[in-house]
């Protein structure tokens, strides 16, 4: 064979070989999800000769009743599956959770099983494969709800509470299983209201409770207010002023956040809010948990006649709670309303859910991961989610307990003593009745900072009332700017939170991709077989 035949035919395999070369390379360009990757399998039949240990990272409020239900949970369990042991870590916060998730997401050393909140599983799915997407799981006959091979009685998909269930859709796919929800209450002191001369509607406006509020600050001429005959009275404290604004703007159907995570905080309707929130803050009227403290406090005290705070801290609203954080004598007698939070279209009632949702960690173990999704199953099991919501007013996130004949019974004995105080049951009664009227707000890489600024809108605002600052439209101007600085929400990627699904590459790209590598192969094939013959002739 000629030697200029043995060029040309080197030159065309390593064409060839170059273009097998950047097939394979583009067929690594493709997306996680179309290559299915982040979804892990269900093994084979669960092993039970295998040893398996589990991490599982909790919060209690706090309530040794709630501490027992976890430990309860996990030896039953245990029992159920001999070769899986259950490490529970207690904490005191969701704040805490989070940041040790996100600190032990880069050593791979999260836990198995975590009670978190959907803005939080966001952003640990920021990592590639941190968390289980369980769709396949939840279908599967053997090991998914209501699972053939399951050995208790697991809930199947329908009979969990479809609100919620919803709530734990990311991105189109389910990563989290509700675990317990509450909502937002108004706690009222129903005697100072009639006292003022009102009577309490079925559901208040934001201008009745500002109305009755201002009126509740007229004083005596030495000084203490008319209502209490004492030197302190906040008659309206709203504990979490990040629910405040999200909830203001959602009855009034403004923008907030696009589910992409597009901010859209910084409007006219949050201005007008302000502007009256500023109103009544500079009167004293209105206060919040970050300037005065629990409003539950002020409410036992008769210092306070609106209260809102979640329905899970019912167990500390009203003179007859089993749980105070005053001492006895400063207690108050009243009469106590448990009503859904004040309106701007009392007919199209809007309030928000909260509660902690269960995620689970991929492992490289898939029977590790098995073992976990199956105790996530037991914690939305009857037992362990009666156990759970009768701690305080949370709702069980099932529709098989919130129907069982067990959680009936324990509605129906409503005030027959601390473990079944009437205020915690008309809370948890409360989101049963107004379930459908619940709403979430858009979960994204960002979505938990947005409402960390939703809150200091307020918080800044009512400071800076109280010390008489003036409100104009350059204060509004530099308090949205000050709070994306300080939130960093000028930094939010919109689609940051989504999968990038880079789908077939374009044809202009391909052929781009083929003829610069085949190039360089083309050159570096020139200059050796050039030195080579240089070489010879020398």
């Amino acid at each position: 064979m000629k030697r200029k035949n043995v060029k040309r035919i080197a030159v065309c395999a390593m064409l060839v070989i170059s273009l097998i070369l950047l097939s394979g390379c583009h067929g690594r360009l493709e997306s996680r999800e179309a290559t299915g990757a982040g979804n892990a399998k269900i093994p084979e039949p669960f092993d039970d000769s295998k040893p398996i240990e589990l991490v599982f990272w909790a919060k209690n409020d706090t309530n040794k009743v709630q501490t027992a239900v976890y430990t309860n949970a996990i030896k039953e369990f245990e029992e159920m599956y001999p070769n899986v042991k259950i490490n529970l870590r207690l904490y005191a916060d969701y704040g805490r959770i989070f940041a040790d998730v996100i600190t032990n997401i880069a050593t791979k050393t999260t836990p198995n099983v975590c009670i978190t909140y959907p803005d939080h599983i966001a952003t640990y799915m920021t990592g590639q494969d941190v968390v289980l997407q369980m769709d396949d799981w939840m279908k599967d006959s053997r090991y998914g709800l209501g699972g053939s091979e399951v050995r208790f009685d697991s809930p199947k998909q329908e009979e969990i509470v479809p609100e919620f269930l919803a709530e734990c859709v990311l991105e189109d796919h389910y990563y989290a299983m509700p675990y317990m929800r509450s909502t937002e209450a108004l706690y009222v002191n129903e005697d100072m209201v009639k006292k003022l001369g009102y009577e309490l509607p079925e559901v208040v406006t934001w201008d009745f409770v500002w109305e009755v509020s201002e009126k509740a600050m007229e004083k005596n001429e030495d000084g203490t207010f008319k209502i209490n005959g004492q030197k302190v009275m906040i008659p309206f404290i709203y504990k979490s002023t990040d629910n405040m604004m999200i909830t203001m703007l959602k009855q009034l159907d403004a923008p907030y956040s696009t589910a992409e995570g597009e901010v859209l905080l910084f409007n006219d309707t949050t201005k007008g809010l302000l502007e009256e929130i500023y109103k009544h803050a500079k009167s004293r009227a209105f206060s919040t948990f970050a300037i005065s403290s629990y409003p539950g406090n002020f409410l036992n005290a008769g210092q306070c006649i609106f209260a809102i705070d979640s329905t899970a801290g019912a167990t500390w609203m009203g003179s007859e709670a089993p749980m105070l954080d005053i001492h006895e004598e400063q207690v108050v007698p009243f009469n106590i309303r448990v009503m859904p939070i004040p309106q701007f279209k009392p007919e199209e009632p809007k309030m928000i859910s909260q509660g902690p949702s269960i995620c689970i960690f991929n492992k490289d173990d898939p029977q590790e991961v098995l073992a976990s999704w199956l105790f996530t199953q037991y914690l939305i099991s009857n037992k362990v989610q009666l156990g759970y919501a009768e701690t305080e007013g949370y709702l069980p996130v099932t529709l098989k307990a919130q129907q069982s004949a067990e959680y009936r019974d324990y509605l129906s004995r409503k005030g027959e003593d601390d473990d079944h105080y009437s205020v915690k049951i008309e809370a948890s009664e409360l989101l049963q009745k107004y379930t459908s009227d619940t709403f979430v707000t858009p979960v994204f890489n960002g979505s938990n900072s947005l409402r960390s600024a939703a809150g200091q809108l307020i918080e800044s605002t009512a400071k800076s009332a109280r010390r008489k600052e003036k409100m104009s439209d350059a204060y509004i101007e530099k308090l949205y700017a000050d709070v994306t600085s300080l939130f960093q929400l000028d930094q939010i990627e919109v689609k940051a939170g989504k999968k990038v699904s880079f789908g077939e590459l374009p044809s202009e790209s391909k052929t781009l991709l083929i003829v610069i590598p085949c190039i360089w192969i083309l050159i570096g094939l020139y200059a050796f077989l050039t030195k080579r013959k240089n070489r010879k002739k020398t």
